[in-house]
């Protein structure tokens, strides 16, 4: 008895430390996607990979989540923004207006591009049109330029993904996706994001 219930303890104290450590890595927009992406597609036709570290040529890069299903492969960037959202494809910078302040930020559609090239290089076995870009702004943001393609609320997130419905490749394949992806990731932890921001502030300064 006494056994059980300091087993019990134990996977209780694993489980809370767990859910800390995410809520330590993951920010309020990726934990509003990584909640509609798991209760939406559940199902043994896609696979979820959260808060994922690959390697680059010159560093890495960190994905907020990858869906591989067999409709293709969503690599995703969440921005949990407020106030009025100005931007378009080509801009290097997309401003933020809030109490009539003006913020900068990196284009996230630029920002997601690296994210594909990397995903599309590990898994170069796939037709680049499989591998999807897919942009998603959480919190009270409103666009006050028109949305790009694959950019969007978090309200159509499900329409978006849901509209690919004609199967890309088999379920052996997405299976060696996810198995590739989870082979090349870096561990999820502390460290992890240290080195990543150190790379980040080495390439763009302390800007990043």
């Amino acid at each position: 008895m006494t056994t059980l219930l300091v087993a019990l303890v134990c996977l209780l104290l694993g489980w809370s430390l767990g859910r800390w450590r995410q809520g330590l890595i993951e920010n309020r927009g990726e934990a509003v996607v990584r909640r509609v992406l798991t209760d939406r597609f559940s199902s043994e036709a896609y696979h979820l990979l959260n808060n994922v570290t690959l390697p680059t040529e010159d560093g890495t890069t960190q994905i907020d989540h990858i869906l591989v299903s067999r409709y293709g492969v969503f690599v995703f960037e969440s921005k949990h923004y407020r106030g009025w959202i100005f931007g378009n494809v080509g801009a290097t910078q997309w401003t933020q207006v809030l109490y009539r302040k003006h913020y900068k930020f990196q284009n996230p559609i630029h920002q997601n591009r690296k994210h594909v090239a990397t995903v599309a290089k590990l898994l170069d076995f796939l037709p680049p049109q499989h591998i999807r870009s897919v942009v998603v702004f959480t919190g009270d943001a409103t666009f006050k330029t028109d949305q790009p393609p694959g950019v969007m609320y978090v309200a159509d997130l499900e329409s978006h993904v849901a509209q690919f419905a004609v199967e890309a490749m088999s379920e052996n394949r997405v299976q060696f996706c996810v198995g590739r992806l989870e082979c090349y990731r870096k561990a999820i932890s502390k460290q992890t994001d240290v080195e990543h921001v150190a790379h980040l502030r080495r390439k763009f300064g302390d800007a990043a």
